[in-house]
Order: structure tokens, then C-alpha cells, then sequence
């Protein structure tokens, strides 16, 4: 069992300028829950309770969530509000937080890197919350993990992109071990059209083992000076297995306004039918 999952979430949100001047990206809320917390309940469907965060200044709300309101709590004591703390009040109980900051934004790998003091020793999940994800019979991060049950090895999960995309992207190739779940032969981050090894592009959710936290620190600056969790799975794959899993279910780039919209859309459609 995984036991630890890690939110590398130290970026600033410049897509979504003037909002995120002086508010985490990951606490823009889709219909009644911050981004963040998707991936929490994401993590914990998938036996992941210790949430490790990698934050930067101007981030303190993240804790704050993820903690008691005294005041609040008095507040609504006794209303019919009260009811709309049970999912936050769950995660409280079930979950242990612990928080470190990421000084320079030096890429994913680099905030991966960071997280290492909060992981140890073990192999662990990694969410970006603006990859919102809905799993088709179970949750994106519960999926890979039973792959990693399997094969115990690196596990990245991807989807097929557009071709004219796949420059927003890492990008893998490989061959298919079973459905759905490739072996990595090469991986590309963000590689132009003509020459990307094809249009299976890895999002926002991995299972990795605690080797790669060496592995990167040996990983020089890649694409745009960034330390790259790409190029440092690249390395990994050269002398372990490190697999692809195509899951199941739909994903929402959340650090696009276009993709925000469409989550919202979407779970508040849920959130209409559970409240009919």
C-alpha cells in the first residue's frame, strides 16, 4: 500500500491573472471545492493519507483549508450550513498534512525534489491539482496504483492528445505490456509536432519510487532551464522499468481557462442532480 502523496504546489497561476494575484490556483473553486481538494479525495480513494505539500509564498491558504476554523465551525454550529463541512471535516479526520516551500520555481522535478524531506524513503503519488481527473469505476490515482501493485516501478499516467498538442506536453513511446499499460522506451517533454515519438501525452498524476529523488538531483536543467520530471523518468527508464498507464476515465486541464470552464460545467451538473 502507497501511503503518502505529494501536491507540488508552488506555482504562481499566471494563466489566471488578476485571480490568482494574492489566491492559490489551487484554491480556485470548481462549484463548491477548492482544486486541491479533488486531488486530496482523489488520493485518500486510493489509500494515500499523508498529504505532503510543496507550497511558495503567498500560499497560506492551502494549510488553512486543510485545518479547523474555530470561528467558523461556532458560527454555523447547529445550522443547515453545518451539513456543508462533512467532506472537509472527513479529510481532517482521515488525513495528516505536512508542508514545505519550494524557494525558486525550478520546475516539476525540482518541487518533486523539495517534497523529498516530506516522503522519505518509500514509493509515493504525485497530483497536480489543476489536472483535475474523474475515474471511470474508481479514481485515476486508485487505478495506478494497482498497477504499481503489479510491477513495482515508476507509473505515469497519460492520455491521447491532439498532434498539433503535444508541445504542451511530456511525451511518451513505448510498447503495450497489457491493456492500456505501456513499457517506456522514451520520453520527450513538451517536443515540437514533427517531432514528438507520438501523441500519448503524461498529465498530472505518478507513482514513483524513492531512487528518483537521486535521480533527479543528478538531472541537469532541461527544457526553458527547468529540471524536468521528464527528463529525470527518461534516465529512470534507461535502467529500470518505468510504465504508461492510458487510464480510464476524463481529465480537465485546469490551468487553462478553457478546461476550468469545462470542469465546472461538468461537476455542476453533478452537483444539480445530488441537490434535486
Amino acid at each position: 500500500m502507497i501511503r503518502k502523496c505529494l501536491f507540488p504546489a508552488a506555482g504562481y497561476g499566471t494563466r489566471f491573472l488578476p485571480a490568482t494575484k494574492s489566491m492559490p490556483k489551487e484554491m480556485l473553486p470548481v462549484v463548491d471545492k477548492p482544486l486541491i481538494q479533488y486531488g486530496v479525495e482523489e488520493a485518500m480513494e486510493a489509500g494515500m493519507n499523508n498529504i505532503g505539500i510543496v507550497t511558495g509564498r503567498g500560499k497560506r491558504a492551502l494549510a488553512d483549508h486543510f485545518d479547523v476554523s474555530y470561528e467558523l465551525e461556532h458560527q454555523i454550529s447547529g445550522t443547515s450550513k453545518e451539513g456543508l463541512l462533512k467532506d472537509i471535516r472527513r479529510i481532517l479526520n482521515e488525513c495528516t498534512f505536512s508542508y514545505t516551500r519550494q524557494r525558486e520555481m525550478k520546475g516539476l522535478g525540482h518541487a518533486i525534489l523539495t517534497g523529498e524531506t516530506l516522503i522519505g524513503r518509500e514509493p509515493f503519488g504525485v497530483v497536480l491539482a489543476d489536472d483535475l481527473c474523474v475515474g471511470t469505476g474508481s479514481g485515476v490515482l486508485a487505478q495506478m496504483a494497482r498497477i504499481y501493485e503489479k510491477y513495482r516501478c515508476c507509473v505515469v499516467a497519460i492520455e491521447e492528445v491532439p498532434h498539433e498538442e503535444v508541445h504542451k506536453y511530456g511525451v511518451i513511446a513505448g510498447s503495450e505490456l497489457e491493456d492500456g499499460v505501456f513499457l517506456v522506451s522514451k520520453m520527450v517533454e513538451k517536443p515540437d509536432p514533427e517531432e514528438a515519438p507520438s501523441n500519448l501525452a503524461i498529465i498530472g498524476r505518478y507513482i514513483l519510487t524513492p531512487d528518483i529523488f537521486d535521480v533527479i538531483r543528478n538531472t541537469p536543467p532541461g527544457r526553458n532551464g527547468e529540471i524536468q520530471i521528464t527528463d529525470a523518468l527518461q534516465t529512470q527508464a534507461t535502467k529500470n522499468m518505468v510504465l504508461a498507464y492510458r487510464f480510464k476515465g476524463q481529465r480537465f486541464d485546469c490551468g487553462s481557462v478553457e478546461g476550468f470552464v469545462a470542469a465546472t460545467n461538468f461537476f455542476f451538473e453533478r452537483w444539480k442532480d445530488a441537490h434535486a
